[in-house]
């Protein structure tokens, strides 16, 4: 188990604090967009950042710039993908049986995205992205 849990998820956990607030804030200002348009335009801004903090902060990447970039935008377009896409479904049933208006069940929808997405993005930047 330690070898999951180490001292880079304190410091992944501040650089997502940052990427978070960045993200929320335009996917809720784009979401007239819809769903999947004002998600991805809020993840590709907090990723560009979230590439260069973690890269150097968190893991300390050592890897040519190139090579380490093209697997960080891997890593985050299957994290994305991946969660958004479990997100919608499983949400949608779960909050379908609340009196919630369909504005409130897409925003609890993708609150729910974001933390399958953060879990997901950390084991995948520690182990692909950023592997040492």
């Amino acid at each position: 188990m330690s070898k999951l849990l180490d001292s880079s998820i304190p410091k992944f956990l501040l650089v997502g604090v940052g990427n978070t607030l960045l993200s929320m804030a335009l996917m809720f200002a784009l979401e007239g967009l819809g769903y999947w348009p004002s998600t991805a335009i809020a993840y590709v801004a907090g990723a560009v950042m979230s590439f260069f903090l973690n890269r150097k902060f968190t893991f300390r990447s050592e890897e040519t710039f190139g090579r380490s970039a093209v697997k960080f935008a891997v890593n985050v377009a299957v994290c994305y993908v991946l969660a958004y896409a479990i997100a919608q479904p499983l949400a949608g049933w779960a909050l379908g049986f609340t009196p919630l208006s369909g504005v409130w069940v897409e925003r609890l929808t993708k609150l729910c995205g974001m933390g399958l997405y953060t879990v997901l993005n950390y084991f995948g930047q520690r182990f692909f992205a950023f592997q040492k």
